[in-house]
């Protein structure tokens, strides 16, 4: 949309007044601030119809690069004063490099290098949207430790996750904690929880929920896990010390298990 108006030398308020959307919404589209919508995809075809529904058609495409209940997700995460994030088995898209980023994603069926370039642009610009803002949520995530031996990519890869994760830690408006290899209820499911809403994804798509008998209940189970995480400067040692083993090459897994049959 940003190349086809620029092409033609127009400001975001003549596309406004030409497709009948509002200016703030087309800025945010523009910068990655919140997905485009079938009816902006639908006013792009009308005002471009040489491209011959190609906006339509894309935006139908790219259906299958967001879960359903993800797309309207960033109405509340964006707002969000406080964010409470934990995901089961990998590190959380929140926390993810590039590099491990892209390498998980490419793991889906199906998942075009299209696709897998489209979703990895998405997740970064969360990132920059969520964590780097000018006034940024109060986050709390719990990170799994068993996603912190998980090899994805290579060695380095995981070398640089390790540094990432505890350089998201040192930020003042971030409390990052590992939850160690224990019981606990929320294996199935990743879940996010903001002051306004709660999102709630496993395998098959995920649910946004806004009433406040459901964001309660789900805030009890984050409160569970967190009761069984290790403090954060525990959770900083772990980290720091599986990036260093990371770091020569070697796969923390093989280490500890070498270390159980010495």
């Amino acid at each position: 949309m940003r190349k086809e108006r620029l092409a033609r030398g127009w400001s975001l308020r003549e596309l406004s007044a030409r497709t009948g959307i509002d200016f703030a919404t087309l800025s945010r589209v523009e910068n990655g601030k919140r997905p485009p919508t079938e009816k902006l995809a639908k006013a792009c075809d009308t005002l471009w119809s040489e491209r011959k529904g190609w906006f339509s058609e894309y935006y139908g495409e790219s259906k299958s690069w967001v879960p359903a209940g993800f797309r309207n997700w960033p109405e509340y995460e964006d707002k969000a004063a406080t964010l409470r994030v934990w995901s089961p088995g990998v590190i959380d898209g929140l926390l993810q490099t590039e590099d491990y980023a892209n390498t998980f994603l490419r793991t889906y069926p199906g998942a075009t290098d299209e696709i897998a370039a489209a979703r990895l642009a998405n997740r970064m610009a969360r990132q920059r949207r969520v964590l780097m803002r000018e006034d940024p949520p109060e986050s709390w995530f719990i990170v799994d430790e068993l996603a912190l031996y998980r090899l994805v990519g290579s060695a380095e890869v995981m070398a640089e996750q390790m540094q990432v994760i505890a350089a998201v830690a040192a930020m003042p408006n971030v409390t990052l904690q590992v939850l160690p290899a224990v019981a606990h209820p929320a294996n199935p499911s990743e879940l996010i929880v903001t002051d306004s809403a709660a999102y709630v994804e496993h395998l098959v798509g995920g649910l946004v929920y806004t009433d406040e008998e459901t964001i309660a209940s789900l805030s009890r189970v984050f409160t569970k896990i967190l009761s069984e995480s290790e403090k954060a400067s525990d959770s900083l040692a772990v980290i720091e010390r599986l990036g260093e083993t990371w770091a020569t090459g070697a796969s923390p897994v093989f280490q500890a298990r070498t270390a159980g049959h010495a």
